[in-house]
């Protein structure tokens, strides 16, 4: 976990305007990342993550188009690091998850990116990144969000 993202974390609540200003967030909290982090995004569907996980691909100089993994699970793109995008909607429980392989994930030298983590939380080391994203639609907010980042 990098030097810098602390000012990052400080912080207790960002929030975000539009799809362009997750991206630019996304692509600032990569700045620090380092190999083995592991950053869980959670939220709703609709909240952000993938928006924020296409801005941490950019910011790590991934050339590779992201989306949601939803179908595949994993995607794998390449960068400063490698990035490993997991998208566990579908896992049932952690042994699916554990079965797909993803602790040697957690384990390599690459920056894994959890959306929907509580699938799998018994699997999530200690030493991991937490993002929490809120929609704000309920409020008349359609393109706001409130962001909140943490180390358990």
């Amino acid at each position: 976990m990098g030097p810098g993202t602390p000012e990052l974390l400080a912080r207790t609540a960002i929030q975000s305007k539009s799809e362009d200003e997750t991206v630019r967030l996304g692509m600032a909290f990569s700045e620090n990342l380092q190999a083995g982090d592991v950053v869980a995004l959670y939220g709703d569907m609709g909240s952000g993550k993938t928006t924020f996980v296409r801005g941490v691909c950019a910011g790590l100089g991934s050339l590779d188009e992201s989306g949601s993994p939803t179908f595949t699970l994993i995607n794998e793109y390449e960068g400063r690091l490698p990035i490993y995008h997991f998208d566990f909607y579908r896992i049932n429980c952690p042994a699916e998850a554990e079965d797909l392989g993803c602790l040697e994930y957690f384990d390599g030298g690459g920056v894994c990116l959890l959306e929907w983590p509580d699938r799998v939380q018994p699997l999530l080391p200690l030493r991991r990144f937490e993002i929490h994203f809120h929609h704000l639609f309920a409020t008349g907010l359609e393109s706001h969000r409130e962001i909140r980042i943490s180390m358990p």
